[in-house]
């Protein structure tokens, strides 16, 4: 009996190990080559002498740091941002860094109901723009029944409908002209695991990574690359105005690299992936959760989410009774 229940447990290891082994080379492989061997490719030659990016979010943070890395390659930018001071201090460093190129400011606020993809549309009706980053996001935290639907829905038009909106307003541009170039979907993490207290914004992702591989292989053939990347934390403003601080949150801003850190690896990603995970925790989680079951990962963080202190905190005036 011995013998037989080691030969069936040898089998059942090798039958799991070459599984694993390929998704690990399949998904390592790409990346180890990517964030060490890959080049950084460079937009303007790429796309045949490219003329114009556009980069949303682009006041501060990521999208501050992309805006600079275009016109590092001789590329004009258009900086779709909030209209505040943020925006107009960037366009004024990027013009008096980059005194030969041109720089466009759109501001205006990613809400249902508003007619940003009117402005942009307006800005950039005399320019050919070939180098898309939908980066613009912000999260919305705490429970989904205490939040009002308003700010959720802003959530999501910002981070998703927006984001796709002009994904397809340029996209139509860049077929119907014949023209190669890029979108960009700035992702998260939070995209492919559960994420509790931060509901709307989890789910945005999630649509926005789907959206991106989708596109991936409907354009790939045109010569227009797509794809969405999913940073680690990241040291910029995002988390400031938060309306309830989350603990795993913070503690995983303690590991956050610099906005700058960024360009370089999200360019690396163009042209050779639908989507790139960047950074240790982007990569670990990835792993970590990849031989788990999404359905049972859930029911499992269902289980221990009610001993976490921001569960205890945000769930005390809920009146919720044990039965």
């Amino acid at each position: 009996m011995t013998a037989f229940t080691d030969t069936i447990a040898a089998y059942l290891l090798g039958a799991l190990a070459f599984p694993t082994a390929f998704w690990l080379l399949a998904y390592l492989l790409p990346q180890i080559y990517m964030s060490c061997l890959r080049p950084i490719p460079n937009l303007k030659t790429r796309y045949n002498n490219a003329t114009w990016a556009l980069v949303t979010g682009s006041g501060s943070g990521i999208g501050k740091a992309l805006a600079f890395k275009l016109a590092s390659q001789g590329l004009n930018v258009v900086l779709v941002s909030l209209d505040d001071e943020h925006l107009k201090n960037t366009v004024a460093q990027l013009r008096k860094e980059y005194p030969k190129l041109e720089f466009r400011a759109v501001g205006c606020v990613f809400n249902p109901g508003s007619n940003y993809l009117e402005q942009i549309d307006k800005a950039t009706r005399d320019i050919t723009i070939q180098c898309i980053f939908n980066n613009a996001g912000f999260i919305v935290t705490g429970f989904v029944d205490q939040t009002p639907l308003p700010k959720l829905l802003s959530n999501v038009e910002c981070n998703a409908t927006a984001s796709f909106a002009i994904a397809h307003h340029f996209l139509q541009i860049l077929v119907s002209k014949q023209l190669r170039g890029c979108i960009v979907f700035t992702s998260s993490v939070a995209g492919f695991i559960p994420t509790p207290f931060a509901a709307s914004y989890a789910a945005t992702k999630a649509f926005v990574s789907q959206l991106a591989c989708s596109l991936h292989i409907e354009v790939k053939s045109l010569g227009i690359d797509v794809c969405a990347v999913h940073p680690s934390p990241v040291a910029s403003n995002f988390y400031e105005k938060v309306d309830h601080k989350i603990e795993l949150m913070e503690q995983a801003q303690k590991s956050a690299v610099g906005p700058e850190m960024l360009p370089n690896e999200i360019l690396r990603s163009i042209g050779c992936c639908a989507l790139r995970d960047l950074g240790g925790m982007a990569w670990g989680t990835r792993v970590g959760t990849f031989f788990i079951p999404y359905n049972f990962f859930t029911e499992l963080f269902t289980v221990a989410a009610p001993f976490l202190n921001d569960y205890k905190v945000h769930n005390k005036n809920r009146k919720f009774k044990s039965t």
